[in-house]
């Protein structure tokens, strides 16, 4: 009996799973990491704190579990030695691709030299332990790979800083200043989940196969690699760069829509309204103020107003790479680490979805229609 559903292209709007991590709720602008609001958790809240939430089901409830927490984590952010031994050579091999793509591979070392093994074969608390070590050594592997890509040596973490403000240091090699550090902080926290989009899904599938929790979150960064998922931060800037003037906007963004480009940084898959973590990074942004700001202010009006007329009926806002590329060039932080920024705080929603996944033995296998010639076929004989 054929047991095939047909469902909408791109899974939209289907449901394949129960999750209590969160929720993206699109025509209310609304998303949460569990029972909390995650622009409120940005808003009040450490990244420790919501890396918690996510693994281990409640906010810390006291200034002591915080301080245990923080203790837990900070050790594993150093790196093995054959896995730091080997980033030089990774980071020349990857000089053209970036990162992001040291990543896939340093993080799959990382698991070998670590001893992960398959989830199906591990308990509950070993599958967390895993997946903790590898979200404490995203951000040193992230920033390692860049600053030998760019001939200088990476920095070793630092056990008293926070996750955003050690992400920097290691970075940059100096110790940021205590605003930009919370701006950072406060935009990878509303980055580190958001729902089932296509990296998380990845994640969960590789992770219905047992496989390892290396394995799951590298099929993450190569879902989260592509352009129409997290490429957009640094496109978005841009875009800001290549209309130039406030005089431009007009002409420059009604010939894109006209000619039926994208705008990169507006429009969202699930949003009917404003993205509410756009509407968070525009109030971060505005507290630094400057000319960039004032013009990317003004781009999302003249813009929104363009998509109005031009494709009335339809809400066309701005997502979160618009203000989130904006953020981080007031942050310092280059460009071409905007997208591994992001990876830098998924990672956490990746894994709190991992071990979920990890607790059901099911495995996902979809099915597809085959649409190709008839079948069977001779088989023509060989000349």
């Amino acid at each position: 009996m054929d047991m095939t559903v047909d469902v909408p292209r791109g899974l939209a709007g289907v449901v394949v799973t129960e999750t209590g991590l969160g929720d993206v709720r699109g025509r209310e602008g609304f998303y949460h990491y569990r029972q909390y609001s995650a622009v409120a958790l940005a808003e009040h809240r450490t990244f420790e704190d919501v890396w918690h939430l996510m693994f281990r089901g409640a906010l810390p409830a006291d200034a002591a579990q915080q301080t245990a927490f923080a203790a837990e984590v900070a050790p594993l952010r150093r790196l093995p030695a054959e896995v730091r031994d080997a980033l030089p050579a990774l980071a020349r091999a990857t000089a053209l691709s970036g990162p992001l793509a040291g990543l896939r591979t340093a993080l799959s070392l990382l698991g070998a030299s670590a001893g992960f093994r398959p989830v199906y074969d591990l308990a509950p608390d070993r599958r967390a332990a895993d997946a903790l070590a590898a979200c404490a050594a995203v951000p040193t592997l992230l920033t390692a790979l860049h600053r030998l890509g760019q001939g200088l040596e990476p920095v070793e973490p630092r056990d008293d800083l926070s996750y955003a403000a050690n992400y920097l240091y290691m970075l940059t090699g100096r110790e940021p200043d205590p605003v930009r550090a919370r701006a950072v902080e406060q935009y990878l926290i509303s980055t580190v989940d958001h729902g089932f989009n296509a990296s998380t899904f990845t994640a969960r599938v590789v992770a219905s196969t047992g496989a390892d929790v290396a394995a799951c979150l590298t099929g993450a960064i190569g879902a989260l690699s592509g352009p129409l998922h997290g490429g957009a931060p640094s496109r978005a800037l841009d875009t800001l760069d290549a209309i130039g003037s406030v005089d431009r906007i007009d002409p420059w963004i009604r010939g894109r829509v006209l000619a039926g480009d994208r705008i990169m940084g507006f429009g969202h898959p699930v949003y009917r309204t404003e993205d509410p973590r756009s509407r968070m990074l525009r109030g971060i942004a505005l507290r630094f103020g400057g000319p960039l700001v004032d013009f990317a202010v003004e781009v999302e009006r003249q813009v929104e107003a363009i998509l109005a007329e031009l494709k009335p009926g339809r809400e066309l806002h701005t997502n979160v790479e618009f203000y989130a590329g904006v953020v981080m060039e007031l942050c310092g932080l280059p460009r071409e680490m905007f997208t591994p920024t992001f990876c830098a705080a998924r990672v956490v929603g990746w894994s709190a979805n991992v071990l979920e996944q990890a607790a059901d033995s099911k495995i996902i296998r979809p099915a597809a229609r085959y649409v190709g010639p008839p079948p069977p076929q001779p088989v023509p004989l060989p000349v």
